[in-house]
């Protein structure tokens, strides 16, 4: 194995800034076009199917291409590719801000989204070499998942406030500048290291987890744009079922497989990519509903919509803090459960929220799922990643990170399933035109529209109830599954000496500012 010796002192924490910061652009790019869709839709004349593929061709190619781009970086070289992402990260972050036709903006979507199928699982990759004892290693796994985190919430706030000032390529050169400087801190600041040899490619085992994953989530989006019934999404998910199915048998049965699947024996690397994964359905199934209350209930504007969020960011870095000090009075499972207790606590108050409901009352409860999942998502993240071999950091870091893509993902789907039924059902369309009645069931975006062109008092009320209903049951589903969470955070047992490694968050982050 060629490996670069790590390097000591504030150096490999300015590294760390610099990862973290490339993931900061990931978060952002996740969620800063949901507030440009509209003007989108304008500016390059695109349809509604186009608009769809604005966002689900980033996701498609990113859960593609994850296991491949783990598994070339230890083969290859993690910097060289990290450095190589960054690049097609940027350039394709300019191809979006200009592209002149809804096409050129898919297929600059698609290469944003390749950049950062190899960006994610690489630079996580690299940790395990700049930071070999646990302690360190925690805390820096704990800036690595805040920035992550961060970016999601910040892109509603950015993109709005870019699109009430500037042009809407603008959402995307934000991008830009912040690649620039990783490309220059990576490059400076970032040891090379790879698993070395010549040890060959699984090509096969590449091409069906692609395939698999791209199936698979392809149906999932469909799922919400079709209905579970349709013959589409139950093939496209079959079908991705198949050749996911075959992929791990040949990852059991080849020599050089893509994947070590005996991770999974590992306890610590099955309960913390689970809880991971279940911390991001629910926090991917929030920030899916809760833009669309505010600006359809509460009439933010983009903008308005994205500081309402906030309060989420605030609890994120209070969590991430408090983790190291219960950490070392409890230990990490004293964490999980913690974090686990307040996201079922806080998503489980949200679902009592009504039309009439003050804001500031949403914001208590905001603010608990924040600091619920500062406490649990890093400290999820940093048990699993203790299982990983240096060697082979760059796969099981993209295993990691396709397991979270997808539950997101999956999250999504179900959870929109969820909403758009309940909402549909719960709608009151007695005496209203067949055409705004159409519109409202919809959409509650288009049935705002409706009822103002209207002047329907009565169609604005059916919907923003219809639509608060329909929060209310998908936040209880969210709740059930942080309570699950909590349960599996319970049995979880920990390592002796490994309690350590989530302590002194506060301290490392209080290292990247200095």
């Amino acid at each position: 194995m060629s490996e670069v010796t790590p390097r000591h002192g504030h150096k490999r924490w300015w590294a760390l800034a610099a990862l973290a910061l490339a993931m900061l652009t990931i978060g952002l790019d996740t969620t800063v076009l949901n507030v440009a869709v509209p003007t989108l839709a304008t500016a390059l004349h695109a349809s509604n199917d186009q608009l769809q593929w604005f966002s689900a061709v980033y996701t498609l190619v990113l859960a593609a291409a994850l296991l491949p781009a783990g598994t070339l970086g230890d083969r290859f070289g993690r910097k060289k590719l990290l450095l190589g992402a960054l690049a097609v990260f940027g350039v394709a972050s300019a191809l979006c801000a200009w592209a002149g036709s809804a096409g050129m903006l898919i297929g600059a979507r698609a290469a944003l989204g390749l950049g950062a199928a190899f960006m994610m699982p690489l630079s996580m990759a690299v940790l395990p070499t700049l930071f070999p004892e646990a302690e360190e290693r925690g805390r820096a796994i704990t800036v690595w998942v805040t920035s992550t985190a961060l970016g999601l919430p910040l892109g509603p706030i950015l993109g709005g406030w870019l699109l009430d000032h500037f042009w809407w390529g603008s959402v995307f050169l934000i991008n830009v500048p912040l690649v620039v400087v990783g490309i220059l801190a990576v490059a400076l600041l970032v040891p090379e290291t790879s698993a070395g040899g010549s040890r060959p490619i699984d090509t096969a085992g590449a091409v069906l987890s692609s395939a698999g994953l791209l199936a698979l989530t392809y149906g999932f989006i469909e799922a919400g744009a079709r209905g579970w019934g349709s013959a589409v999404t139950l093939g496209l998910i079959a079908g991705g079922v198949v050749l996911l199915a075959g992929f791990v048998f040949r990852q059991a049965r080849t020599a050089y497989p893509l994947i070590d699947l005996n991770l999974f024996r590992d306890s610590g690397f099955s309960f913390g990519t689970s809880l991971a994964v279940l911390s991001s359905f629910a926090l991917f199934g929030l920030m899916f509903t809760l833009p669309q209350y505010f600006q359809a209930v509460l009439r933010s504007d983009a903008l308005g919509s994205g500081l309402r969020l906030l309060p989420m960011i605030g609890g994120l870095v209070v969590g991430t803090r408090l983790a190291g000090r219960v950490s070392g009075r409890s230990g990490r499972r004293g964490v999980l459960i913690l974090g686990c207790a307040l996201l079922a606590l806080s998503i489980g108050a949200g679902a009592f929220t009504a039309v009439g409901t003050a804001y500031g009352i949403s914001a208590i409860w905001i603010t608990g799922v924040g600091v619920g999942l500062g406490l649990a998502l890093p400290t999820s993240m940093a048990i699993a990643t203790d299982a990983l071999d240096p060697a082979t950091a760059g796969s099981g870091s993209a295993l990691l990170q396709a397991l979270r893509q997808v539950g997101g993902t999956i999250g999504v789907a179900v959870l929109g399933t969820f909403l758009a039924s309940t909402y549909r059902h719960h709608l009151d369309l007695t005496g209203i035109p067949a055409i705004s009645a159409d519109a409202a069931a919809s959409s509650v975006s288009s049935g705002v529209k409706a009822a103002v062109k209207l002047d329907s008092v009565p169609l604005l009320d059916t919907v923003r109830s219809s639509f608060v209903h329909g929060m209310d049951v998908v936040l209880l589903v969210c709740a059930a599954i942080c309570a699950g969470a909590l349960a599996l955070a319970w049995f979880y047992r920990e390592r002796v000496g490994t309690a350590a490694s989530t302590a002194g968050t506060a301290q490392s982050t209080d290292e990247l500012v200095s």
